[in-house]
């Protein structure tokens, strides 16, 4: 019986076009760590993309990304705020900390895996500022989508924008499924980003084989990264390799179809497990779903060549991504539906 993924998006395999895009690039020599003609054409996509002057920085992995940025933006005595459940505080063993010479992460809680204004206020209210026993917040970090599977609205992006302008914090967005959210929202990628300082692609989540990226509106952030990336060992020789990747997933619409896709799948394979009568909560907005399930029955749907992520006791975590196919969400289903 053939397996069937949804453990998650890292494990779907490289789209093909990315694949072919490092063979084109493969051709005879180019100026090292980013002088060649593929990065700036990327640089100028990006500009293009969201509509303003950027910089994009490739790295390795979405953890350098969000880390090195937040560097960039965060003295060593700052702190950076996010939500309690968000990846740079539980999932990223204090890489923001370790790379930012010991910046404090700060996480506020907000119903369905969102940050809610009024309790940031209320927080930023209560720090001591300008007080050196304390550490003080200097960035407001947003996921989108969240890592439950949440999409912010734009007016709470731009609700959230607005107050960190007003109390001087620059805005960071973990953009892990940015392409998940833009495809949900309906929104060109500008519209996206609006307001926001430095973010992260995700490409390695929606079918870019190795490199993630730092993208910043900030001069100030971007000249610091040029040294930062160095030091951390950020910054790939063979650049035009890692940039030929981005270029390729960023042109035309190839990234936001490859999120549209996987968002149907999630939306067809969650309607098919409630169907059966499993609740799901929160209700799915991208590409992710987390559900009740009791421990024989998913026990049994492992062994049936259902792969997940299995959270512990009655409930089990579900991603799809851009090689999820129809016949693997309804044979996925049809497993489920024999066993039930």
């Amino acid at each position: 019986m053939r397996p069937i993924e949804f453990r998650s998006d890292n494990a779907a395999p490289t789209a093909d076009y990315v694949l072919e895009a490092i063979a084109q690039a493969n051709s005879g020599s180019a100026m090292a760590y980013g002088g060649d003609a593929i990065t700036a054409a990327l640089q100028q996509r990006v500009s293009e993309l969201f509509e303003r002057e950027a910089r994009i920085f490739p790295v390795l992995t979405g953890t350098a990304a969000n880390a090195l940025g937040l560097a960039a933006m965060c003295p060593p005595w700052g702190a950076v705020i996010c939500h309690e459940v968000g990846h740079i505080l539980t999932s990223e063993a204090a890489a923001t900390a370790a790379f930012g010479g010991g910046i404090q992460v700060t996480g506020l809680p907000g119903a369905g895996s969102l940050l809610d204004p009024t309790t940031v206020a209320a927080h930023l209210d209560g720090v001591r500022w300008d007080d050196p026993h304390e550490s003080q917040p200097a960035v407001l970090s947003v996921t989108q989508a969240t890592e439950l599977g949440a999409v912010y609205p734009l007016d709470r992006i731009a609700e959230l924008v607005e107050l960190a302008a007003e109390r001087g914090l620059r805005v960071h967005l973990d953009g892990a499924r940015l392409a998940n959210a833009i495809a949900a929202l309906g929104c060109t990628p500008a519209r996206a980003v609006a307001g926001v300082t430095t973010f992260t692609l995700g490409a390695t989540k929606n079918g870019v084989l190795s490199t993630d990226a730092i993208v910043t509106f900030d001069d100030r952030v971007a000249d610091e990264l040029r040294f930062r990336l160095k030091r951390a060992g950020q910054v790939a020789s063979k650049m035009r390799y890692a940039s030929a990747q981005l270029l390729a997933y960023l042109a035309e619409d190839r990234w936001i179809d490859s999120a549209r896709h996987a968002n149907a799948a999630m939306r067809r394979l969650a309607a098919g497990v409630a169907a059966l009568g499993f609740t799901i909560e929160p209700q799915p907005e991208a590409n992710i779903a987390f559900v009740a399930m009791p421990d024989e029955i998913r026990q049994r749907w492992s062994k049936a060549g259902v792969d997940f992520y299995d959270l512990g006791p009655g409930r089990i975590r579900l991603v799809t991504s851009f090689a999820t196919s129809d016949a693997d969400v309804d044979d996925a289903l049809d497993r489920l539906r024999g066993i039930v």
